[in-house]
């Protein structure tokens, strides 16, 4: 792929509005795609080992959230009804983006306007480690609010969507060890008065995605006092490449999310700039079933060969144009797994 050229394609207004207006009609294609999912069987999810993540109720140092279960390369329950499906239906299925430029999204450079990114490469290895085949990959677009719903009612089996760890997602679903390292930042025009997370953002408009952790922290720092009372929260859109397109219209003064997307959406707008530092500290994880431990303890099996193996190489063509070789970004997390796990 010449990456030059698709970055090119992709600047400035006009490349995000194409980009908007293909990935729309992308996702009402998929929407039309029957469904060819094989669901893991209730029976075979009550056969999983019960060992399961620390939950909301035991983070009780910062640490605790990240913790996963150790790695494994052994079949289970899960896996193998993953296996068991045959012909087109033998597939990963897996819940993304695609409309994170340079994470998960359609490519209009390509034919057929092919999914490509930091995820989906992670996605491909999977399958390849599961499947033998790194394109056995049926690809779900997922909006961010609709994650947990499409793993825990079985639309998909996983969900590599820039997902941040948190406890309270743990009461829901299960996370592999962290592959990346983020933190929540401001994004703003470069002509803006905004400097930050600070007093700045006073009787702005911020966007935040639905269901992010960028929106539940702003919400709970201006209950707080930690953000001005009169900064207007309320406006929240499916997927980030919305939050964008809302303020090159000029609906909202600034977008609040992962540094990392934010970097990418500079990348597309030559207009905007990132505004302050981080100020949280976030890791992504591959979500899954919080049964499906076999499942998981197969994801961190792959992650330590990623690691060693790929992480590195995907990371300088996809992130390195945007985050440089910034060490909070550019190692992938060390993981930490539970004692006994």
């Amino acid at each position: 792929m010449d990456t030059s050229r698709a970055r090119a394609s992709l600047r400035g207004w006009g490349g995000v509005a194409a980009m908007a207006v293909l990935c729309a009609l992308a996702l009402a294609f998929a929407l039309l795609l029957p469904c060819i999912q094989t669901p893991v069987p209730e029976r075979a999810a009550r056969r999983t080992v019960t060992a399961t993540q620390a939950r909301a109720d035991g983070c009780a140092d910062a640490d605790a959230h990240r913790r996963t279960l150790a790695p494994s390369g052994a079949d289970g329950p899960v896996i193998d009804a993953i296996k068991a499906r045959t012909g087109a239906r033998r597939k990963l299925i897996v819940g993304v983006d695609q409309n994170s430029y340079r994470w998960g999204y359609r490519n209009p450079s390509t034919e057929g306007a092919e999914l490509e990114g930091f995820d989906i490469d992670l996605v491909h290895r999977i399958a390849q480690d599961i499947l033998g085949d790194p394109e056995a990959v049926q690809f779900k677009a997922i909006p961010t609010s609709q994650r947990i719903p499409a793993i825990e009612n079985g639309r998909v089996d996983m969900v590599v969507r820039t997902m941040t760890i948190t406890c309270d997602r743990l009461a829901h679903v299960a996370f592999s060890a962290p592959y990346f390292k983020t933190g929540q930042q401001v994004l703003a025009p470069k002509s803006s008065p905004i400097t930050g997370y600070d007093g700045s953002l006073a009787h702005k408009r911020v966007c935040t995605s639905a269901g992010s952790t960028a929106h539940t922290k702003l919400d709970a720092d201006r209950k707080d006092g930690r953000l001005p009372a009169s900064t207007d929260i309320s406006t929240t859109v499916p997927s980030q490449l919305d939050c964008l397109v809302r303020l090159q219209l000029g609906e909202v003064d600034a977008v609040v999310t992962d540094g990392a997307l934010a970097a990418s959406q500079a990348a597309q707008d030559p207009t905007v700039a990132l505004k302050g530092e981080a100020f949280t500290e976030e890791y992504y994880g591959v979500a899954m079933r919080r049964d499906a431990t076999d499942l998981v303890r197969r994801v961190n099996r792959v992650l330590v060969d990623y690691r060693a193996n790929g992480w590195q190489a995907s990371y300088d063509k996809w992130l390195s144009a945007t985050l440089g070789k910034d060490p909070a970004a550019s190692k992938p997390p060390v993981p930490q797994y539970l004692h006994g796990g």
